[in-house]
């Protein structure tokens, strides 16, 4: 029998406008669950699709041995057709009751197959999935964008494909959704990619397979293996640049030397011919040969440097350019018994009854951490606390100096550069400190220049933060609603970092655990199905 696997064969992908985006791969996968990781933009999704068979490589070959099920991480946003079409099976489920009518058409039992039982399967999975309310035909424009998901992605696991393709399968999942996922796809026991920035979930991965702008590189482990061999190949190259630095300034040092020694020796020679009282010729014959001497020395010398040179070039290159990234120290008053912001009885719009009415008193040194399932409100909550919405009852306040960053990052006008937004709010600063604020945690001089649409989403979240942190006076409250959403994981611990050093109040809703976890909380807010639970940690 033959095993199933995907491979790549020098496969090469060229876009619309002519740039290539993705040279020459060769890889193999087999059915080890993999997680596919790397930068945003490097091609991971068109890479998911060239092995799923949803596109063709530009040049070389991909090659499949075995039925593969490919689930985009847009499968969330359709709103035509059913629950049975997001699920994958409304084919299927359609030749059923053709057949149940009684047709006899041999593309029906084809498309069946061996799935006679899968209305019942279906059943089953949405009853086991808490999503017993929908049914087949529920209308997919119904569902919210993480119901939608987990229907795409029952149907994935349905499909009895011998491989699974999901990108971003996380996104927009709460906790228990999340939970929920990893534990169908511990039980499943075939052929498994997942494109994820989703460190829990890359922790159950058998291996890991980065793309880079160098290729494919495979690390045969879990998450936290391949961090442990990303450091020690980091510390390496870092080991092999000082070496190679360390070379180029002793051959430096030796050609500079030797330099001066035979100028000490012309000198001299010079000076004892002339003592001597040579002949201008003999004297004419002794300098050319000197010079000869010193000329193919100095070449030598010359070659030995380009050589030491191109080694500290390749060394550099072996370094990771995503190193951690510095957060300017802003003078946020932080004062730990100081209120930034307070609620007293207030009624939250959309929440259910039991999450309606909360109390809460955010100081200036606490970091709160916010949690609960779809839906319950937590978004709202940030609103309410912002003043981008008003309570329904009881009162809120404030501090002037907060800060508010919805998932969509409205404060930051898409059409205006991050320097012009960033110069608006601090007038205090000069241009040129701020443009070295903003390079320091990874917004160099060209993106800054540019406007704030035309970035990436982890740099729109760090024009976004530099314009709260770096304001006059600078935010003592921050609001952050799921800022880790869409973010590679190199965007994410750069984003880690830069928290960790903010000083003022934090305010954060994120499903990510890891996420939170690396924050340094202070206190957890949970959406309980008896209230909002406040809990020290």
């Amino acid at each position: 029998m033959t095993h199933p696997y995907l491979a790549l064969d020098s496969a090469s992908f060229i876009l619309p406008d002519g740039r290539t985006l993705l040279s020459g791969l060769t890889e193999r996968f087999d059915t080890r669950h993999t997680g596919l990781v790397g930068h945003n933009g490097i091609g991971k999704s068109v890479l998911a699709q060239l092995l799923a068979g949803c596109l063709a490589p530009s040049s070389g070959r991909c090659l499949r041995e075995g039925r593969v099920h490919y689930l985009s991480q847009q499968a969330d946003q359709a709103t035509n057709g059913t629950v049975a079409t997001l699920a994958g099976v409304q084919d299927v489920l359609d030749a059923l009751a053709r057949i149940d009518a009684g047709s006899i058409a041999e593309t029906d039992f084809e498309l069946v197959g061996e799935r006679w039982d899968l209305p019942a399967r279906l059943r089953h999975a949405l009853d086991q999935a808490g999503l017993g309310h929908l049914d087949a035909a529920t209308p997919a424009h119904r569902l919210s964008g993480g119901e939608a998901m987990r229907v795409a992605l029952l149907g994935a696991l349905l499909s009895e494909a011998d491989f699974l393709i999901l990108d971003e399968p996380t996104n927009h999942l709460d906790g228990p959704s999340r939970q929920a996922l990893a534990a169908q796809l511990r039980a499943w026991r075939r052929g498994l990619i997942v494109v994820s920035h989703d460190r829990s979930l890359l922790g159950q991965m058998e291996r890991i397979v980065e793309l880079s702008a160098q290729g494919l590189r495979s690390y045969g482990g879990n998450h936290d293996f391949y961090v442990e061999a990303r450091a020690a190949e980091q510390e390496s190259a870092l080991r092999d640049l000082d070496h190679a630095r360390q070379a180029l300034q002793r051959e430096e040092r030796a050609m500079r030397e030797q330099r001066e020694r035979q100028q000490r020796r012309q000198a001299q020679g010079a000076r004892e011919g002339k003592a001597a009282n040579q002949a201008k010729i003999l004297l004419g014959r002794q300098k050319e040969r000197s010079e000869n001497s010193t000329g193919r020395l100095h070449q030598q010398h010359e070659e030995a440097r380009l050589q030491h040179r191109e080694r500290v070039r390749e060394a550099a290159q072996g370094l990771r350019q995503d190193s951690a990234l510095r957060l300017h120290a802003t003078q946020v008053s932080a004062a730990a018994q100081r209120r930034v912001a307070e609620l007293i009885d207030a009624e939250l719009p959309f929440a259910a009854p039991a999450l309606r009415t909360l109390s809460l008193v955010v100081t200036g040194q606490q970091r709160i951490g916010i949690s609960g399932p779809n839906g319950c409100g937590k978004s709202t909550l940030l609103k309410v606390i912002a003043g981008e919405l008003a309570p329904l009852e009881g009162r809120v306040t404030r501090d002037p100096a907060c800060a508010w960053l919805d998932q969509r990052l409205g404060t930051l006008d898409p059409h205006r550069s991050t320097i012009e937004q960033l110069l608006e709010v601090n007038r205090s600063t000069g241009q040129d400190r701020l443009r070295t604020w903003l390079a320091q945690i990874g917004l160099d001089a060209d993106k800054v220049a540019q406007p704030a649409g035309q970035l990436s989403g982890g740099e729109r979240l760090k024009a976004a933060l530099a314009c709260a942190l770096y304001a006059d006076p600078p935010a003592r409250l921050l609001l952050l609603d799921e800022p880790g959403n869409h973010l590679d994981l190199a965007s994410l611990e750069a984003l880690e970092a830069m928290l960790r050093q903010y000083a003022g109040a934090l305010v954060v809703v994120s499903h990510d655990e890891v996420f939170l976890e690396r924050l340094g909380l202070t206190h957890r807010l949970e959406a309980a199905p008896a209230g909002w639970r406040l809990r020290l940690l």
